[in-house]
């Protein structure tokens, strides 16, 4: 199973998982914690990016280019073998973060972001 934590900085996402994760291990289940942007090393060199102030020019296409980066990188090392080996995965944001951030907030064309999305899932 995997189940995604959305919203915006400062609504509890983190603390909300931190609380989730001991009552799904309590039942049995084998949980991974992850987080978009940063959950790979690659991951990790792309959220500093991402979050660097000296980074304020950047183009809203290649800040969602470097997003759905991190994506690909982050369901091919993390997602995929986790759910593979019967785990739970619970993640601090995911494509529901994109659609908002980068569709609605940068004017991406809604439609692009998930033919991405889909490309980048596999």
């Amino acid at each position: 199973m995997f189940i995604t934590f959305e919203g915006i900085e400062g609504s509890g996402k983190t603390t909300q998982i931190k609380r989730l994760i001991p009552v799904l291990q309590e039942k049995g289940y084998d949980c991974v914690f992850t987080r978009e942007p940063g959950a790979t090393r690659i991951g990790h060199k792309i959220r500093a990016i991402l979050l660097d102030a000296a980074h304020t020019a950047m183009l809203p296409l290649t800040e969602l280019l470097l997003y759905e980066a991190d994506r690909a990188q982050h369901v091919h090392e993390v997602i995929k073998p986790a759910l593979g080996a019967n785990k739970m995965v619970v993640s601090d944001r995911f494509f529901d973060a994109t659609t908002v951030y980068q569709g609605y907030a940068r004017g991406f064309d809604l439609e692009l972001i998930g033919k991405m999305h889909r490309l980048v899932i596999g």
